[in-house]
């Protein structure tokens, strides 16, 4: 297992959606296991295959307490979303420095391919349910500050990008 780099905003990449996954081989169990290792680096809550520069639909949530239960997922795709919301200060290592409140669903209903390659929907509820909406909209080049208000957004890029500057 590998602790990948992080692929910096603006990186195209980040605003690229992600190839679905044919099959789970080997090597994508293998990106798995370099993709936990990598978020419990951080340490964080989820990452998604773009953040690292693999551009296929692969994500890993791990939002335990003593960690070391992470969920796997290839192609997830969002069944049903809660009509409660729950507001959760969100942050991503590709823009690293800042962070922003975002309100999403409480609870999600998600659709993807597990580990050994089974189609499997899966309740996620509270913080677990925000990181898997994370990781989904970075599987579909979007960002969490995609969420806020348009000058929101420019005063967040902008302060990311000062911090950048100063190293």
């Amino acid at each position: 297992m590998t602790i990948r780099p992080f692929v910096p905003w603006p990186d195209v990449r980040l605003r690229t959606a992600a190839a679905p996954v044919a099959a789970i081989t080997d090597d994508i169990r293998a990106i798995w296991a370099d993709m936990i290792e990598t978020m419990d680096a951080m340490p964080g809550y989820g990452l998604a295959g773009p953040q690292i520069g693999v551009m296929q639909q692969l994500a890993v949530v791990d939002c335990s307490d003593a960690r070391g239960q992470a969920v796997v997922l290839a192609n997830p795709e969002i069944l049903h979303a809660s009509v409660q919301f729950r507001e959760h200060e969100e942050a991503s290592p590709n823009l690293p420095g800042v962070s922003a409140v975002i309100s999403r669903p409480r609870a999600v209903t998600v659709r993807f391919l597990n580990a050994e390659g089974a189609v499997e929907e899966r309740d996620f509820v509270g913080l677990w349910a925000t990181s898997v909406q994370h990781q989904i909209d970075h599987l579909q080049g979007r960002m969490y500050f995609d969420h806020l208000k348009p000058l929101r957004r420019k005063m967040l890029i902008a302060k990311a990008e000062k911090l950048r500057r100063r190293g």
